[in-house]
Formats: C-alpha cells, structure tokens, sequence
C-alpha cells in the first residue's frame, strides 16, 4: 500500500507535459482597443519584471513562478466584471490595479509562463499574448466575445487539448464525477455587458453552455480534500465547485504549499476578508467554512513552448 500511495505522489506531483503533444503558440491578435483599456497598472507590472530579473525567477519551475508573482499580487483590490471593456470588440485585457478571482489567477500564470516563454525586455502586450494563450479557444481572440471562454471547465480542456495544462483531478483519491447542465449566462445576460449590448449572441452562448455542460467534469468532495492536499502543489489551479444544480465551479485561486499543508491564494469579494487578493486559510478549512462549497478540481499548468527568439539573440539574459 505504502508503494502503492508513493507512485500515486509521483505520478501526481510532477508536470506531465509530455501526456501530450504541445500545440505551437499562436501568435498575439492584433490590437483592437486602445492600450489604455486592455492594460492596467504598466508601472506595477514593470517592477514585478525587475524584480523578476534580479531574482531570476526564470530558472524556477513553473509552480514556483506562479506562485512568486502570485504573492507580488497580494493587496490588490477585488474588482468584478474586468474584462467586461467594451460594448462589441473582445480583447485581451490585464489590470494590475484590480482583479476577480478568475484574472488573479490568469495574471500570475500568464507573467510566470512569459518569463520562459519569450527573452525580455517585457512589454505589456508580452503579458496579453500570455492571457490570449489561457483564456481564448485555441489560444485566439477573434474579436468576438463568444472566442472567449467563459467557463472554467472549458478552459481547462481546451488548454489540455493543447498540451499547456492537465487536469488532474480524476486521479486524485476520492474523486467524482459531477453531471450539471449549464444555463448561466444565457438565464443571467443582462448581467454581461457584451450580451445586453448584442441580444444574438445569447442564442450561441446557449450551444456553447450545452456542450460545457457535456464535458467529463470531476471533482474531489470537501470531505476527501484533507486526505488530498498531500496531491497539491504549488501553482496548481484551484477551482470550487458548488452544490447548486445550473453550474459547476462558483470560485477559482492557487495553491500555494506552506507549513506542509495546501493553502488557499484567491481574490476574495468577502468583506470581512478586505475585499482584496490574500493568501487565505488552508484549502480543506476554506470549503469548510461555506455550505455552498462542495469540492475542488485541480488543474496543473504547463509551460508554453518557447518562442524562436531565444534562438537569435535578440536580448542579453
């Protein structure tokens, strides 16, 4: 039994990028919005690239990257609907000066895989490409809202399709399958800029909710999650699942290893908790904490593959 659990550790607790083969990185879309409303906050992003450089976080694996410029995140304000920019056009969008649960995630990932991804100097649109890479299907932004992926369960399977992420939560010990049909943003779009201002577009929003609702979807139940944090590591993406019966995931953040137990990194709108981006409690006394809470799934991220620049000199490391 004690071998049998040591290879489950193993198997779980390195990256598992060559599970399959990576699809090369499209290149950034080109500009639609004015810099100065897809980009936010440039002089926070730049002293976290210096400090980056100084530090040379570019020779850490991507878990600990993650987690570096996750924590240099820590205090930003809570800010919903940040990517909600524009009536029609979709873009990219990154602000350092407030984040949702869903793009303090992003933003850590997104800078940790550029530092590898391409030779500096770092530019806000390094960062954007970045973005595009994790949260559009296939890694484009066509300029159209619906190119944008807005479920999670979508996000992390089209972003293994491409060989950038495992979903590891089915291997995990005590995992479930969950079955849920998708109706959120098709019963809830007024509550989505884009879709008030293009009433059509509701109808293929309701095609994609269908076959979200589809996808193989696991979980691991609050009540199997202590035994489980000894799978987690640094970095990993974790999403809460909910009890309710119209969605799967309520809530997103990191893990981040501290005092041997799996810690709980997320943008939080609870008042109590500052309304800002923290390090929280271990991830088993978060679920706990809320009834609604019903489990977690983990996804592990993989670095991007390079860009050919590293081949041509192009910049001093």
């Amino acid at each position: 039994m004690q071998l049998r659990i040591l290879g489950l550790v193993t198997l779980l607790g390195v990256s598992i990028t060559g599970a399959m083969a990576q699809k090369p990185v499209p290149p950034p879309s080109a500009p639609r919005l004015r810099m100065s409303t897809v980009f936010q906050g440039e002089s926070k992003f730049h002293a976290i690239v210096a400090k980056a450089e100084r530090e040379n976080w570019r020779r850490l694996p991507l878990s600990e990257r993650t987690i570096r410029a996750a924590r240099e995140m820590i205090g930003t304000p809570y800010v919903n609907y940040t990517l909600e920019v524009d009536d029609h056009i979709e873009s990219p969008v990154v602000s350092f000066k407030g984040m949702d649960c869903w793009t303090y995630y992003e933003n850590a990932l997104a800078f940790a895989r550029m530092l590898r991804y391409k030779p500096g100097p770092y530019k806000p649109t390094d960062m954007l490409h970045m973005v595009e890479i994790e949260r559009y299907r296939d890694g484009i932004c066509t300029g159209n809202y619906l190119s944008r992926m807005h479920h999670l369960e979508e996000v992390f399977h089209d972003n293994q399709r491409r060989g950038y992420a495992t979903n590891i939560t089915s291997r995990i010990p005590g995992a479930v399958r969950l079955k849920r049909e998708i109706h959120e943003m098709t019963v809830q779009w007024k509550a989505y800029r884009y879709l008030r201002s293009n009433p059509s577009l509701i109808k293929p929003m309701g095609k994609i909710e269908a076959q979200v609702s589809r996808l193989p979807v696991y979980h691991v139940p609050k009540s199997k999650v202590r035994a489980a944090e000894k799978y987690l590591q640094n970095g990993d993406i974790c999403a809460i699942t909910s009890n309710g019966p119209n969605g799967y995931t309520s809530h997103v953040g990191l893990i981040v290893r501290l005092k041997n137990r799996a810690y709980f990194t997320h943008a939080t709108s609870d008042r109590d908790k500052g309304r800002m981006t923290i390090i929280d409690r271990p991830i088993t006394d978060y679920l706990n904490g809320s009834s609604k809470h019903a489990g977690i799934v983990i996804c592990r991220p993989n670095d991007v593959p390079p860009s050919p620049l590293w081949q041509t000199g192009v910049a001093k490391q």
